[in-house]
């Protein structure tokens, strides 16, 4: 069992910047990948950006370049935003995965608006 906590959302202009964390409980050393996930109102889950480990990253192509996913420790990943546009406004939930199992937290929104 893992269990998953977002911290860092809110509301920044348009090419601002914020930091999202996510801390882990439970199990956390058999967390294989942890992930940033978000879903815009009317719209899908989607997956933001990914860790592996500590070093194997991927992006979605609409935030590479602009985000960066990094994992300290065994039991805290970040999603640092950089330059936000109002179209990355969205929950943004945190995601773990062990063989067999996946876990989410329970969101935190990002709004991006003048």
């Amino acid at each position: 069992q893992v269990q998953l906590v977002e911290s860092g959302g809110g509301l920044v202009q348009p090419g601002g910047s914020l930091r999202l964390s996510c801390a882990a409980s439970g199990s956390i050393f058999s967390i294989v990948a942890m992930a940033w996930y978000r879903q815009a109102p009317g719209k899908q889950r989607e997956l933001v950006a990914r860790i592996i480990n500590s070093d194997s990253t991927y992006y979605a192509d609409s935030v590479r370049g602009r985000f960066t996913i990094s994992r300290v420790n065994a039991d805290t990943v970040y999603l640092q935003m950089n330059s936000l546009k109002p179209e990355d406004t969205a929950v943004y939930y945190c995601y773990a995965h062990i063989i067999m199992s996946d876990y989410w937290g329970q969101g935190t929104q990002v709004t991006v608006s003048s």
